[in-house]
């Protein structure tokens, strides 16, 4: 089975710049005619010029479809030279020595249009002919690289973010079930206690399920979506725990119009406060307090600590929020201090840029 080699293709920007440079190329004897003042441009003049000019089109279109792609940018470069020259050498020695016998061409002025038995656009010899379109190939096959590079350069950066956003959707996606799971739990505990408070709590959970299914797609999601997500789970809370916990969840500040953050990061901590928070043995309590400013919102959770509740900081929900933080943002683009110095109080603080 034989594998097939991608060919460089021309991006749309390298083949408008071709185009404008031959156009004022082929543009130069009308423009030249002007300046020296002549009554007529006279079309002899015109397509003397241009027949002079053609080999060096000639030579840039072989070079820019042939040469440069299949010969230099496959790292032959001894056989791009060896071809290049011998191929400049036969257009420019054989238009000359053709040229030598063509010295005056009458035009319907009834005078004489001298013309120089000359190959190029300028009336150089064939060796410095061979020079300059040796310069034209190595130019063209220059500014090839440079818009290959470039699109290379796009494509990796187009499948880092595909990376990322799989990766990120992976991670989201492992805290998903685990959330869900817990919250079943809540509910299936709650069914022989209170039935009404089961029914409630069911369509508090279709609410946070829809969130989940239709509005986290994207990486980010409007700020006012996520926080009535978190709502939502402390009344569940607040069903399941009723007074029994001193639960408290506060908001400050102004969201700038359009706010939008990572959504599901913040429901790991949450949940973890009243996992690892509440005891029905002892004095419990669960604090979040959400603060926004123009440029960051901050969340801060407060749990109490129990003997045979200390949550490892290096839990899995933990890692992979932290995971799913660093490629949206960076390391040092957001800041997460978890504080469990104090044996009686667990303490989370995050604060994430906003997106507007």
């Amino acid at each position: 089975m034989k594998m097939k080699i991608n060919t460089y293709k021309p991006v749309f920007g390298e083949r408008l710049l071709y185009i404008l440079v031959w156009s004022m190329a082929w543009l130069v004897p009308i423009l030249n005619s002007k300046m020296m003042s002549e009554e007529h441009v006279y079309l002899i003049n015109m397509f003397t010029a241009w027949g002079k000019l053609f080999p060096y089109l000639f030579i840039f279109i072989v070079n820019d479809a042939l040469l440069a792609p299949r010969l230099l940018f496959r790292k032959k470069f001894l056989t791009y030279v060896a071809v290049l020259i011998p191929m400049l050498v036969a257009i420019f020695y054989g238009i000359e020595h053709y040229n030598d016998s063509l010295r005056y061409v009458p035009y319907a002025g009834g005078d004489m249009y001298v013309i120089h038995g000359r190959a190029s656009f300028t009336d150089l010899a064939w060796y410095w002919n061979v020079v300059a379109g040796f310069f034209l190939a190595v130019a063209n096959s220059g500014i090839k690289f440079i818009f290959k590079s470039m699109a290379d350069e796009q494509k990796m950066v187009a499948l880092e973010h595909q990376s990322l956003q799989t990766e990120m959707a992976a991670l989201k996606y492992q805290i998903n079930p685990h959330f869900f799971m817990n919250t079943l739990n809540n509910i299936h505990s709650l069914i022989d206690i209170n039935t009404e408070e089961a029914k409630r709590s069911i369509i508090e959970l279709s609410k946070m399920m829809r969130y989940v299914l239709y509005d986290t797609e994207n990486q980010v999601t409007d700020i006012h979506n996520d926080e009535r997500f978190i709502e939502h789970y402390i009344a569940l809370m607040r069903i399941r725990y009723t007074d029994a916990v001193d639960i408290k969840f506060e908001c400050e500040g102004d969201i700038p119009l359009g706010g939008k953050v990572p959504p599901l990061v913040l429901i790991v901590f949450v949940e973890n406060s009243f996992k690892h928070g509440v005891s029905y043995n002892h004095p419990s309590f669960v604090h979040i307090k959400l603060h926004y400013d123009n440029d960051f919102a901050h969340a801060e959770i407060r749990n109490s600590r129990h003997e045979n509740h200390f949550v490892s900081t290096g839990g899995v929900g933990l890692v992979n929020v932290r995971k799913r933080l660093d490629l949206i943002y960076g390391e040092d683009k957001y800041t997460l201090d978890i504080d469990d110095k104090n044996p009686k109080e667990y303490i989370v603080k995050l604060s994430i840029p906003i997106v507007k």
